[in-house]
């Protein structure tokens, strides 16, 4: 007997023919948990699943979904279809309603009421990065993108910053205990800054991090630690408690890091703007000392002429009092008592017979006696 061999076109043909003649599967009303929930394109990706099972979905309306989240239980109508080329099978939405919330995503909702009542999440508590980090606890897996984007990024925006990892499990049950050993770890090391990071997955790969043991350590952490979980658009009970939420783990490096570059360019900046300043300053300076200098100048000026005027007015007056410009006016000088000194005649009581007297005009000088 020989054996049948087809190739994998024929067998994923022959399976899509079964789907495809299978009436039953037209247009059926699935009930499940939307899980994963991903838009690309305008094209809808995620699974439903229930507690024993999932199935992919795809939507080609992206405006029937736009409103629903991961965890959200919804009925979803629809056709599984078989796609022979990528050997895929995926259940075509075509239309959704909501039927209440799932069971993950009613508990993380009510961990986030019960721990913000508590006061977990208030800024008070929240610790400020330090100005100048020099070396980085990082709580991640040692394998996959996420380790090597942080060490990228830091190395290349600041190469002065050391990176320490602690290795943990990010995903599942047994992941909860070795993360909260890191933090432990690095609480009571000599790190400047904790991160907790993992890549992007659906609300379940994510779950861990909604584990309120993981939020309570956390909360007693001593150094400042940042959430860098997942894409910007997911968010876990751990990114309320941090201190930093990072939109990513890539995000997270840049929180960390000065790029020395820029840091390079700010000082430069800062020279020219300090350096034009001073230059201010100085001509400032200068000019209100030229100022000062002809004030003082024209002062003195002013002092030196008043001086000169002063002194002249002076010497005219001393100039009128001199005896000899009296004397050239025609009068003379008497005096007598050669022998024992000059003494002025004012009177002519003070002459008697006989005396000496020395007359002195403005040119020369007589003596001569009183008869």
């Amino acid at each position: 007997m020989n054996e049948i061999v087809i190739s994998v076109s024929q067998l994923n043909l022959y399976i899509r023919q079964i789907f495809d003649a299978e009436e039953l599967l037209y247009n059926i009303s699935v009930k499940g948990e939307i899980s994963g929930l991903k838009i690309a394109r305008d094209v809808a990706f995620f699974s439903l699943k229930d507690e024993n099972c999932q199935i992919p979905c795809v939507c080609f309306n992206v405006d029937i979904i736009k409103l629903f989240h991961d965890g959200d239980m919804v009925i979803a109508r629809g056709s599984p279809k078989f796609y022979a080329k990528g050997g895929k099978l995926d259940f075509n939405i075509n239309k959704i309603t909501r039927d209440g919330k799932g069971d993950i995503f009613l508990q993380f909702l009510q961990l986030k009421e019960r721990l913000e009542s508590e006061g977990l999440f208030d800024a008070k508590f929240k610790k400020l990065l330090p100005q100048n980090i020099k070396v980085v606890g990082v709580v991640t897996s040692e394998t996959g993108a996420v380790i090597k984007d942080i060490i990228n990024i830091t190395t290349r925006r600041n190469h002065g910053v050391d990176i320490v990892i602690y290795p943990a499990k990010v995903q599942g049950e047994s992941a909860k205990k070795e993360i909260i050993n890191g933090i432990n770890f690095f609480s009571n090391y000599n790190v400047d800054v904790i991160i907790i990071a993992r890549g992007g997955g659906s609300f379940e790969d994510l779950n861990v991090f909604n584990s309120e043991e993981i939020a309570r350590c956390v909360f007693n952490c001593t150094k400042p630690l940042i959430s860098a979980i997942g894409h910007e658009t997911d968010f876990t009970i751990l990114d309320f408690v941090a201190d930093i939420r990072a939109p990513t783990p890539s995000a997270a490096a840049e929180l960390i890091t000065s790029d020395l570059k820029e840091k390079k360019l700010l000082i430069i900046q800062k020279y020219e703007k300090l350096n034009l300043i001073i230059q201010g300053k100085f001509s400032d300076l200068k000019y209100q000392l030229n100022l000062k200098r002809n004030s003082f100048l024209k002062n003195m000026q002013n002092l030196n002429d008043e001086q000169k005027y002063y002194i002249t007015i002076k010497a005219a007056m001393l100039e009128k009092l001199n005896p000899k410009n009296i004397l050239k006016s025609g009068y003379a000088k008497i005096s007598k008592n050669m022998i024992s000194g000059e003494e002025t005649v004012i009177s002519a009581t003070q002459l008697q017979s006989d005396d000496e007297i020395l007359i002195s005009f403005y040119d020369g000088k007589v003596v001569g006696n009183i008869k």
